[in-house]
C-alpha cells in the first residue's frame, strides 16, 4: 500500500529541518514523515517503532539515505534509553504521529480492524496480552469500565454484558465475532461510524498502554530537545489530544494540569517552552478529500527556549 503521511507540510513547516541537525521520528510507522524530513535537509534522523514490521519496512528508506537514518525497535516512551544506547542525548526536533498506523489497520492478521476478519490481537509490538485475552478474561464490570474510559462508549455496560454472555458459550477469538456481538448489543443509531468503533479503540489503547506511552514519550522528548528544538505531535482522538494539549500548555507555563497518565514529577520538572500552536492545526479540506484518515487530526507544537535542567 502507499503510505500518505498526515499533515506532511505542516510538520515540515514547524520542524524546519536544517543541515547538520538531528531529529527523531518517534512513531516511524510507514516512514512518510521520516522521508519528508530526510528530503528536506541533509540532516540525521533517528526513528523509533515498537512494531518489528515497521522497522523491517524502513530498511529501504535507510538504504536511500545511507548513514542518515537509524531505525530503532522499541517504545517511544522509552526514547531516552533507546537514544542513549545510540549515543544521542540532544535533539533538534521530534515528530510524534500518534495512534495506530495504516499498515496495522490494513493487515487482517494484526487484528486491529473490525472490517477485516482476523485474530483478536491488536498488539503493536510482540509482547503483552492480546485483545482476545482481555475480552475473554476481564470481569464484565472491568470490561465495561475499560470501554467507557478508553472508548468513551456510552453503552459500555450493555456491550460488556453481551460479551460476557457470548464468551460463556465459547471464547471470542476473531475481530468479526467481536464486532458482531457489539453491533447486536447496541440500539439503532443515526451515527455514521460503525457501532464497534469505540470498543475496538478502547481495547487497542488498553492493549498497547497508548495513553501512558504518549505521556511518557512527551516528557522524554521534551527533555531531549536543545534550545530552539521543536516537538510536533499529531493526535487523532480526544483522549490523545487532551494529553498533548495539557502537556504542552504546562510546558509553556500556561497551565499546570498534566494528564494523570504522566509521570508524577512532570509538573515540577516541566521545562520552559514556547507554545507554537495556541490552537491545534487541522488538515486542509484538500488533504481530507485525498486522505480520509486525516479528518480527525489535530497538530500541536512547542519550542524549547531554555537549556534543559541538568
Amino acid at each position: 500500500m502507499i503510505h500518505v503521511p498526515v499533515m506532511r507540510e505542516e510538520v515540515l513547516a514547524l520542524l524546519s529541518p536544517r543541515e547538520g541537525a538531528t531529529y527523531l521520528d518517534a512513531t516511524f510507522g510507514g516512514g512518510g514523515h521520516a522521508e519528508a524530513i530526510l528530503e528536506a535537509a541533509r540532516c540525521t534522523l533517528f526513528a523509533i517503532d515498537r512494531d518489528p514490521a515497521a522497522i523491517a519496512r524502513g530498511a529501504a528508506l535507510a538504504a536511500r539515505f545511507p548513514g542518515r537514518l537509524t531505525l530503532i525497535e522499541g517504545r517511544f516512551g522509552e526514547m531516552l534509553a533507546l537514544l542513549g544506547n545510540a549515543g544521542v542525548t540532544r535533539l533538534d526536533g521530534v515528530v510524534m504521529d500518534l495512534g495506530v498506523s495504516s499498515f496495522q489497520l490494513e493487515e487482517a492478521a494484526r487484528g486491529f480492524s473490525f472490517r477485516l476478519a482476523g485474530p483478536l490481537d491488536m498488539r503493536m509490538g510482540r509482547d503483552g496480552p492480546t485483545a482476545a485475552e482481555l475480552v475473554n478474561r476481564l470481569p464484565a464490570g472491568a470490561l465495561a469500565a475499560l470501554l467507557a474510559e478508553y472508548g468513551e462508549e456510552r453503552h459500555a455496560r450493555r456491550i460488556a454484558a453481551r460479551i460476557a454472555a457470548a464468551r460463556a458459550k465459547t471464547p471470542i477469538a476473531t475481530t468479526t465475532e467481536l464486532a458482531q456481538i457489539i453491533r447486536a448489543a447496541l440500539p439503532p443509531s443515526k451515527e455514521r461510524i460503525d457501532p464497534a468503533t469505540r470498543s475496538f479503540q478502547a481495547l487497542r489503547i488498553r492493549v498497547n498502554d497508548e495513553l501512558g506511552e504518549i505521556a511518557r514519550g512527551l516528557a522524554e522528548a521534551a527533555s531531549l530537545l536543545a534550545p530552539g528544538g521543536r516537538l510536533v505531535a499529531i493526535a487523532f482522538h480526544s483522549l490523545e489530544d487532551r494529553i498533548v494539549k495539557r502537556f504542552m500548555a504546562a510546558a509553556a507555563g500556561r497551565a499546570a494540569r498534566p494528564s494523570r497518565h504522566a509521570p508524577a514529577s512532570l509538573e515540577e520538572a516541566a521545562p520552559r517552552f514556547r507554545l507554537l500552536t495556541p490552537r491545534p492545526l487541522r488538515p486542509s479540506e484538500a488533504e481530507i478529500a485525498a486522505n480520509a484518515r486525516a479528518a480527525s487530526a489535530r497538530l500541536r507544537a512547542i519550542e524549547r527556549v531554555t537549556e534543559p535542567a541538568s
